[in-house]
């Protein structure tokens, strides 16, 4: 079968295209992404493994074949680009880890050095670099004796985490723990790990050899989703007469725009000659929630307005006249997801100069700005084939709710001129009916670097 296909039918007539196992298909401009970003890095610390991906041979092809791209027209305006359907993660963060895990695995056959991952997440990434990592073991292309993964997530997170092969198994629990951390702020699993990482691991491993690959460097995922260019250039390519387009997403720090962004510089560059070179960059448009609207507000370089309180209705309302905000919400500091965790990212020094040059802008929505559009939401993703449960209450995934409903408040309060198409990244989206929840009693609770060095070395002996 044809890597690209026609996905039109009766039941979905507004599809544009299916890209098959986009890492495999694209694996070239991938290596180019990779090559690119490496000369770039030559004066900073080096990565524990190279960027580059293992030849793409029959191993790599089985073990990425869950990386489909789905392209789907949703109005005249308005289209989806589908980053989830990998069944194990149902997000887009598939995408960096099975590339991760693939670097990692062709480490361990050069160097016969095996790799133990420390990730801390608020959730999704460590799900899916732990989907990644039994994928490597349920097709052959890594055993648990070579690799494994230990991921810390905060307790604030607990809702968020995801069960799979790796918990179900007592075996693999053991060597592929995930650390629930009590931490202040669900950004302290990053300060918790990176100190383990500079102070404990190599004691921790001594002996064991095992290297520790801390996985929270923009270029991992950055190389990844540098497949979204290319997807954009093969299925909906931005010619010199194509209309302005602005790429939405829901962010919290819009790694997938930086890694597109990747791409199209490879695709400017003629570094993937595969596919023509877009005729300009589009403008990039940020969703994000009220607990961590930094990257909103920094792009439209105004700050969150002021909220009263409306003891009648219930709910607090906006003061200001700024539409890029919600009107009403039920809390000023609301925290519609909490993979949404991420405040102050240093990825605004990257993305603001891009929506300065390009186009584009950002929204905040709120939770009741979501239910209220609801219905048209879940119209909107089933054009697409993707079904969004009836009852708010079961969704665990947030992504694709935010990105759509943004898109719609932008609409409405004229944040995006007349004319313009909207190409939204599908990031995300599960209840605990597609994607079990983990066990508590299958994590571990951990406080400080040292009780999160031993559940390091643990997994690492088990």
């Amino acid at each position: 079968m044809s890597a690209i296909s026609d996905a039109r039918s009766d039941a979905h007539p507004d599809h544009i295209g299916t890209v098959r196992n986009a890492l495999a298909h694209y694996h070239s401009g991938v290596q180019a992404a990779a090559r690119h970003l490496t000369s770039r890095r030559a004066s900073t610390a080096p990565l524990p493994v190279p960027l580059t991906l293992p030849e793409a041979d029959e191993a790599f092809t089985r073990f990425t074949d869950v990386t489909d791209l789905v392209l789907t027209r949703l109005d005249e305006e308005l289209y989806l680009l589908d980053l989830m359907r990998s069944p194990g993660t149902r997000t887009t963060k598939a995408f960096a880890s099975l590339t991760m895990v693939a670097r990692a695995v062709d480490h361990i056959r050069r160097t016969g050095e095996r790799v133990v991952f420390l990730t801390p997440t608020s959730g999704n990434k460590g799900s899916a670099l732990r989907d990644a990592v039994a994928r490597a073991y349920a097709t052959g292309f890594a055993s648990p004796d070579e690799l494994r993964v230990v991921m810390v997530a905060p307790a604030a997170s607990t809702s968020k985490l995801r069960g799979g092969p790796l918990s179900e198994d007592s075996a693999l629990r053991g060597a592929n723990p995930v650390a629930l951390a009590d931490v202040d702020t669900p950004a302290g699993v990053k300060d918790l790990a990176k100190e383990v990482v500079d102070a404990y691991a190599d004691e921790a491993l001594a002996g064991t050899g095992f290297r520790c690959w801390y996985t929270l460097d923009l270029d991992n995922y950055r190389v990844a989703d540098s497949v979204r260019a290319f997807a954009e250039a093969e299925l909906l390519p931005l010619g010199p007469d194509s209309p302005p387009r602005w790429h939405a997403h829901a962010v919290s720090s819009a790694y997938g725009l930086l890694g597109y962004h990747l791409g199209h510089q490879v695709l400017a560059d003629g570094l993937y000659p595969k596919l023509a070179a877009p005729a300009r960059h589009p403008g990039f448009f940020l969703v994000q929630q009220l607990a961590t609207p930094d990257m909103v507000v920094s792009a439209l370089g105004r700050g969150v307005p002021g909220y009263t309180r409306d003891p009648a209705a219930g709910v607090w309302r906006r003061t200001g006249d700024d539409p890029a905000f919600p009107e009403v919400t039920d809390d000023p500091a609301e925290v519609l997801d909490p993979t949404f965790y991420t405040k102050n990212p240093v990825t605004s020094a990257d993305i603001d100069p891009l929506i300065g040059r390009h186009g584009g802008g950002g929204v905040v929505v709120s939770r009741r700005e979501c239910l209220d559009r609801f219905d048209r939401v879940r119209e909107l993703a089933a054009r697409a084939g993707v079904a969004i449960d009836g009852d708010p209450a079961r969704i665990r995934e947030w992504s694709l709710i935010k990105v759509l409903t943004g898109i719609l408040v932008a609409r409405e309060r004229g944040l995006v001129p007349s004319g313009t198409q909207i190409l939204a990244h599908a990031s995300g989206y599960y209840t605990d009916e597609t994607i079990p929840p983990l066990p508590v009693e299958h994590t571990e609770p951990v406080r400080t670097a040292p009780e999160l060095a031993k559940v390091l070395t643990a997994a690492v002996c088990a």
